[in-house]
């Protein structure tokens, strides 16, 4: 992958986090730009999540601010970023078991429905073409990802990289400037993992999605990346293209535990 050239999307500017006197961030800031895979690694306790969660509107920092397109975005809840544009998965799936995966596909429309209630009464007129278009986006994506044999099955029943598939699914029919993916591969086997990692080449070439990846597959992250951010013990050790980054004598110290900067595994 090669470093995309775009303007600035999203940025981090003295991100300082504690929990109790714990600090899970100091001041880290970073960049991402437009059109780039941006992969945020580290070992456990690095920081990864409490990043991921200060940049969603999970969690507020004690200091520093997140941009968002420009927007200052910090104070900001999940609910009111996701309406600017910035959709996330979760590492623990986040899924409503009992639904079908359309109805779990739909539920990531939410934010783009606009119908009053005597509408939805009556299904006419706009409620009617807005559910078309709903629905069409939700189609699109159920074909992208392959999962058409499952669509009206409970998410409940299906195998577990599937309901990954969903996941990733439903973080997209946010229709979202960018997408934070919170380990995407993790309890995958080797083919779900291959057939996951060219579902998110293609959100970012052919979708043209901007991605923001937190992976404990380093192989992985080495293929897909543009740009890598790598934390340790909540502080930034560097941040840059994945050739540069694995060479790194603190990440090979920190994370890897290898020689002469190759990477010996997850």
């Amino acid at each position: 992958m090669g470093t995309k050239s775009g303007s600035e999307i999203l940025k981090g500017e003295g991100i300082f986090l504690s929990f109790g006197g714990v600090n899970a961030l100091t001041d880290i800031d970073f960049t991402v730009y437009e059109g780039e895979i941006f992969s945020i690694i580290g070992p456990n306790g690095a920081g990864k999540s409490s990043m991921y969660n200060v940049i969603s509107g999970f969690y507020k920092p004690q200091k520093g601010r997140v941009i968002f397109k420009g927007e200052d975005i910090t104070k900001y809840s999940p609910h009111v970023i996701a309406t600017k544009g910035m959709a996330r998965t979760f590492q623990n799936l986040e899924l409503f078991k009992g639904m079908s995966v359309l109805e779990n596909l739909m539920l990531g429309r939410h934010i783009h429905i606009r119908n009053n209630l005597l509408t939805d009464i009556f299904w006419f007129g706009k409620a009617r073409r807005t559910e078309v278009a709903h629905r069409k986006v939700v189609e699109d994506i159920i074909d992208f990802l392959e999962i058409e044999s499952y669509r009206k099955k409970p998410v409940g029943m299906l195998p577990y990289g599937i309901q990954k598939r969903v996941e990733l699914g439903r973080a997209l029919a946010l229709q979202g400037d960018i997408v934070l993916l919170d380990e995407p591969m993790a309890g995958m086997n080797l083919e779900e993992t291959e057939d996951m990692a060219r579902f998110i080449i293609d959100i970012n070439q052919e979708w043209k999605k901007t991605v923001v990846l937190i992976e404990h597959d380093m192989g992985v992250v080495m293929d897909l990346s543009d740009r890598v951010m790598v934390l340790n013990f909540g502080e930034k050790i560097t941040e840059g293209k994945p050739e540069d980054v694995q060479k790194h004598p603190q990440v090979v110290e920190a994370y890897l535990g290898g020689e002469d900067g190759v990477f010996l595994g997850r």
